[in-house]
């Protein structure tokens, strides 16, 4: 039987055994430190951050500095733990019996809560203090933190609670008031590259500085992720391992390559960036891919151009960081948020596509438009000698005194008295008189509409715009044959809602016959006319021209703007309160 250790894997192996060892949480260790030097130790803490940046790790170290007894035996709490004593070796281990883990996304119940709040009441049995650290603990269900709320808000001293998430914002606030928070940060890439570098070092592996730049840039922050794809970066390079190994195993395609893509696109180099991208297929790399590097580039130059600090990112190479640069300086900002627009939506389709090459070429054939596609300064000093635009005749863009769609439907004579005639009595006469007289705010059938919308009932609104022909109106009597959709209670919801705003009867009726449009039909047709108009003014032309495919999505008249010019400076207060006026 061989006498040869196990291997085991870089990510376990350096994993952090003290504060000493955490990389890049200086200011969480600082304020740990001075907690213990003055014994004002939280009942519990929460660690927040993103994956493998060493939430868990700590929560032992804290562990371990809670219960460490030194190596003579008499020692106290502390943020530098021995790592030699009885507790720390077992919690090291993982098999101290009072220190208790928890994975809270297998164990999300209230009654795996319920074991931890019965054996609280329990002196530990050998270590100073009674440790549950709960993983993932936002994947506890309500009734589980419910449950916790109360052991957390009155721990028995000699129990610690230790919390780890990597989503804070589903933990909740009741739960958080009772902890101390720690925000573990990403690792900045000098550490990164500083720590892989030293691991390399220990295990006696040749890696290239562009090497261990890759997969700094791969793990994005997290430690763990950095250490395991070291680990694998050195069994897959036989001797030294280079960039190129490193590209091919995260499966990226040389960022020169990219560059030389989107230099490309920017070119409105079609047939050019085709061919590119057919060379990089043919290599093995995924179309998804390279528009993903295609965005990651489009966004680095963006920011280097808005910020030039950060092309001295240390995971990027001199030749990568002197073209980075060179683009920012000669590209617009326009052109690369519209190249990244397009790569966003490119993803999507590529994405969804039944065949990822095709998509990604069609978007390369659509993105290298891009450096052709006028700004908006360009197209209007382009358009500045276009000839003086006719002038209006009528409505459309004109400020004509054009119809409103309800009196474009007609306000027929009224066909009826409310009266009841002169046989009628002084006091049914004095009612009617009254109503009368209530009911003439409301002269045209538009002056209900407007009491709809001042009421805002919007599916009566809708209803009485889409779906009623009107036959005849007068104050208090309405008319109308319904549309072939209109719902059967439309006249008795309107006469009912009429009614209660208005505090007297409306007859509304259903009659056959009436061939009127409705005013949704005339608003409609308005608006077509109108866009019809705009879409000859030899300024919109040329942009329509210029922009195939581009539609009039909307045209505001001067009297539209005025009323809405005058609508945000006098709002209406007239039916304001002013208790200065009574008494």
């Amino acid at each position: 039987m061989s006498d040869t250790p196990a291997y085991q894997v870089l990510a376990r192996k350096y994993r952090p055994e003290t504060f000493a060892d955490l990389v890049g949480q200086e200011a969480m260790v600082r304020t740990l430190k001075n907690a213990f030097e003055a014994d004002r130790i939280a009942q519990a803490f929460v660690m927040t951050g993103i994956r493998g940046i060493g939430k868990t790790t700590t929560a032992r170290i804290i562990a371990k500095g809670l219960n460490c007894i030194g190596t003579d035996g008499s020692g106290g709490p502390t943020t530098e733990p021995c790592g030699q004593c009885e507790h720390c070796v077992a919690i090291m281990e993982g098999r101290h019996v009072d220190v208790m883990e928890m994975d809270a996304a297998s164990r999300t119940g209230v009654g795996d809560i319920r074991e931890i709040i019965d054996s609280v009441h329990y002196r530990a049995a050998s270590a100073r203090y009674k440790i549950y650290i709960i993983d993932e603990v936002h994947m506890l269900s309500t009734s589980a933190f419910n449950a916790l709320l109360k052991t957390l808000e009155e721990p028995p001293e000699h129990v610690k609670f230790i919390f780890a998430t990597t989503e804070i914002r589903k933990v909740p606030v009741t739960v958080l008031s009772r902890c101390q928070r720690f925000d573990l940060r990403r690792i900045e890439p000098e550490e990164m590259i500083a720590l892989l570098r030293r691991i390399a070092t220990a295990e006696g592996a040749e890696i290239t500085d562009d090497a261990l730049a890759l997969i700094t840039r791969a793990a994005e922050g997290s430690a763990r992720d950095a250490t395991s794809l070291l680990d694998q970066a050195i069994s897959h390079g036989a001797g030294e391992t280079g960039a190129d190994q490193v590209r091919a195993m995260l499966g990226l395609a040389d960022r020169g390559r990219v560059l030389d893509l989107f230099d490309l696109v920017m070119k409105g180099d079609a047939a050019g960036a085709l061919t590119e991208l057919s060379a990089q297929y043919a290599d093995g790399a995924d179309p998804m891919a390279v528009l993903r590097d295609l965005a990651e580039i489009t966004h680095w130059i963006s920011v280097v151009k808005i910020t030039p600090d950060a092309a001295e990112d240390p995971t990027i190479s001199p030749d990568e960081r002197q073209r980075g640069q060179d683009f920012a300086g000669a590209l617009g900002m326009r052109p690369l948020t519209r190249l990244w627009q397009m790569l966003l939506k490119a993803l999507d389709e590529v994405a969804n596509a039944p065949n990822a090459m095709m998509a990604a070429e069609m978007a390369i054939i659509r993105m290298t438009h891009v450096s052709e596609l006028p700004s908006p300064e360009d197209l209007v000093k382009r358009l500045q000698d276009a000839p003086p635009p006719p002038s209006p005749q009528g409505g459309g863009m004109s400020a004509g005194s054009g119809a409103s769609p309800t009196q474009a439907m007609g306000t027929p004579a009224p066909t009826h008295g409310t009266t009841s005639g002169p046989h009628a009595s002084h006091g049914g006469a004095a009612v009617a008189v009254a109503a009368d007289q209530a009911l003439a705010r409301y002269p045209t059938f538009e002056h209900v509409i407007e009491l709809i919308r001042a009421n805002r009932d919007v599916k009566l609104l809708v209803e009485v715009e889409g779906y009623v022909r009107l036959a005849a109106y007068q104050p208090g009597r309405i008319e109308f044959t319904p549309t072939e959709t209109a719902p059967g209670d439309l006249a008795q919801r309107l006469g009912s809602a009429l009614q209660r705003w208005t505090g007297n009867r409306w007859g509304v009726s259903v009659v056959n016959g009436s061939e009127a449009a409705t005013i949704a039909e005339v608003r409609d047709a308005e608006e077509l006319a109108i866009k019809a108009e705009a879409a000859e003014h030899p300024l919109v032309k040329a942009v329509l021209e210029t922009f195939p495919g581009a539609t009039i999505a909307e045209v505001r008249t001067p009297d539209q703007l005025a009323a809405e010019a005058e609508a945000e400076a006098l709002p209406e207060v007239e039916d304001e309160w002013d208790p200065f006026e009574e008494g």
